[in-house]
């Protein structure tokens, strides 16, 4: 259920195609109850179509890209050719989501006795505006299971929604990896490199830091977090502490993002 009745200008939209003939095709919006778009033959496909048939027809489910809105008419023109494959997976992707996240929702109001349309009204739009969607509410909530109290949220429906949230939801990581090259000429260089390599290596609820042996004097240092910003960070952060270590130690360190 969306927090406006009708997409904006440049949104990426799911569609269903009612009807495509002569020069267009219509569509349902399936992300906004009741209203339809129109796609110009001339939008469907780069160069010139003869048959708009031999790219969509009744029944396909497409993603397209809101080219003109009249809101006082819900009038929508829309845009096939303008949404690369890359997009259309994304947008996929997060509509099914946004699917699996309503049916959570309905199943919160069965535990608390209310519609899911009174859940809506109650916590469920206040949670889409926070978070930015209503899957990503649940997301937060698996990853921080006190971060809807944190962010001033209150109700008799926050124990269901953590738990539903815990049950139903697996929080995204993402790995990286980057390299550390590390030596010494030291007598006792292997001990000290086994501690340097030590300090590199991490474990918590947020992120994961694993040493690798590839061949000496190289090293794989592998990372899983639950965002791609965070990773980075701990990759060079961690590989930073075995450097300072070993060089403190008489031997030598680098880092490397990746190798040739």
């Amino acid at each position: 259920m969306p927090v406006k009745d009708i997409p904006d200008r440049g949104e990426l939209v799911v569609c269903t195609v009612l009807k495509a003939k002569g020069f267009g095709a219509f569509v349902k919006l399936e992300e906004y109850p009741d209203k339809e778009g129109f796609i110009h033959i001339k939008e469907v496909a780069s160069g010139w179509v003869k048959n708009i048939r031999d790219y969509v027809k009744e029944g396909q489910r497409v993603v397209c890209k809101v080219m003109e809105v009249d809101s006082s008419k819900g009038y929508v023109d829309l845009s096939l050719k303008r949404v690369n494959e890359h997009q259309k997976r994304e947008k996929i992707q997060q509509w099914k989501n946004e699917q699996k996240a309503e049916k959570l929702l309905q199943i919160i109001g069965e535990r608390i006795g209310k519609s899911k349309e009174e859940c809506y009204e109650e916590f469920g739009r206040e949670l889409i505006k926070k978070y930015g969607s209503l899957y990503t509410a649940f997301e937060e909530a698996a990853y921080d299971n006190e971060i809807l109290e944190k962010d001033g949220f209150e109700g008799d429906w926050i124990p269901h929604f953590i738990e539903i949230a815990n049950e139903n939801i697996a929080i995204p990581f993402v790995d990286i990896s980057g390299y550390v090259e590390i030596s010494s000429p030291k007598s006792s260089g292997i001990e000290d490199i086994k501690k340097a390599l030590k300090q590199i290596e991490k474990s918590n609820d947020d992120v994961e830091v694993k040493v690798k042996y590839i061949s000496a004097p190289l090293y794989r240092v592998e990372v899983r977090a639950s965002d791609y910003k965070i990773a980075e960070k701990e990759l060079r952060e961690c590989a930073e502490k075995g450097i300072e270590y070993i060089k403190k130690h008489g031997g030598e360190g680098v880092f490397k993002r990746e190798i040739k």
